[in-house]
């Protein structure tokens, strides 16, 4: 049986189907927020996403939303292993969106990058009366560059593909103004069918707690990291840092805490036991929420070790907004999207530069009224500016938006 919107909301009578990829729902905190916001004030939302590490069921009810999960090929960094993996999400999704138009209905399909191959379920369900709303995560042809070293005609695919999402979507969000930009610019559209929806945190879910002593294992000091561990996400040049902080800087009064899972962690825990910083580093894999605020609680510095690149130059970084939302000081390479998030709320290292990222975590780490203040910078900025509340607006805005344009 079909489920309906809460009675007098701005949703009622609206079904949105939200399909991402890359990260299981509600881990996605950035889709299960939209989700969750929806669902609020009378949207019925469903959500198709993959399954993982504690979120293997196929079919779950929770806060409102609808959420259908499916099992995806093991992760891979081979262009032969995305194409598996895109195309048994294509199959998976198709799947699932004939259960939800059957079970729910659709009105509007939010397709969520990385990939952009969604617009290619949107064609099939557009005979249906369902149309297309982009929500711009990643901008995939820089993904593909940073992934790969090279453009090519994969390269060229991935062009492509981003033009034809445009084209196909009558409503995009982007993260940024950067994002918005290439929405208007590469992509085509009109400045009124763009809306930034930035993925600030709900403040609500990131609360302050006294620190945890013992994550320290005994230093002085905590430099806190937390989200996946990837080629992009630079925590090779992390490890880099810490080798010159405890080597030639002489530090031994640091531990770094570092919480996340993804394709590069074993090759990083491979470099940190070569190395011989074993002592100086705690890896949790993917953790609870509890040990994540516990970590990012007791850091007395965290950092954002993304390697500066085109994408990672132009996208704005979840970590960032959760940082600084806990009150912490961060240590970053100079990104613009990065400054144009933290500001004053972080010292900024020459580009890809392991020794000077060091020596800006040492700075920090001799300055406990710099840590304060840079601190209570960035939690003013996210209170008064970046959480998801500040969001929630432009998101229901592009919702407006979608269903004027189609006529409702």
């Amino acid at each position: 049986m079909a489920s309906t919107g809460e009675a007098g909301g701005p949703g009622k009578g609206r079904r949105v189907l939200i399909v991402v990829e890359n990260l299981p729902v509600p881990f996605d905190r950035r889709v299960w927020a939209e989700a969750t916001t929806l669902a609020s004030v009378g949207y019925v939302v469903s959500v198709i996403s993959p399954t993982g590490k504690g979120f293997e069921a196929e079919y779950e009810f929770l806060e409102g939303v609808h959420v259908y999960r499916h099992r995806l090929p093991a992760e891979s960094n081979s262009a032969l292993g995305y194409l598996r993996e895109y195309g048994s999400a294509l199959w998976h999704e198709f799947r699932l969106a004939l259960r939800v138009r059957r079970e729910q209905g659709i009105d509007v399909l939010h397709g969520c990058n990385p990939p952009d191959l969604i617009f290619i379920l949107a064609w099939v369900l557009r005979p249906f009366g369902v149309r297309y709303l982009f929500d711009h995560h990643d901008i995939c042809p820089e993904l593909y560059e940073v992934k790969f070293g090279r453009r090519g005609l994969l390269w060229r695919f991935m062009v492509f593909f981003e033009w034809l999402t445009f084209k196909t979507a009558l409503v995009s969000i982007a993260t940024n103004e950067s994002y918005a930009a290439i929405a208007r610019e590469r992509g085509g559209m009109a400045a009124e069918d763009v809306f930034v929806v930035r993925s600030g945190p709900k403040i609500e879910n990131l609360t302050i707690r006294p620190p945890r002593d013992a994550l320290k294992r005994g230093a002085r000091f905590l430099i806190g990291y937390v989200g996946v561990i990837g080629q992009q996400e630079g925590l090779d040049l992390l490890v880099d840092a810490a080798a010159h902080l405890t080597g030639p800087m002489g530090r031994r009064d640091v531990h770094f805490g570092i919480v996340g899972d993804g394709p590069a962690l074993e090759e990083v825990q491979e470099s940190v036991r070569n190395r011989g910083l074993e002592e100086f580093f705690t890896f949790t894999g993917r953790a609870p929420d509890d040990l994540l605020l516990d970590m990012l609680n007791t850091a007395d510095i965290c950092v954002n070790p993304d390697r500066v690149t085109r994408m990672n130059d132009l996208s704005t970084m979840n970590k960032i907004m959760e940082y600084m939302t806990l009150g912490k000081p961060i240590v970053q390479f100079d990104l613009k999207e990065g400054r144009a998030s933290a500001g004053d709320a972080s010292l900024y290292a020459a580009a890809n530069d392991p020794v000077d990222f060091a020596a800006k975590i040492a700075a920090l780490m001799d300055s406990p009224e710099e840590r304060k203040r840079m601190g209570t910078i960035g939690r003013r900025r996210v209170v008064e500016n970046l959480s998801w509340a500040h969001s929630v607006p432009n998101l229901l805005a592009a919702y407006d938006r979608i269903f004027a344009r189609m006529g409702r």
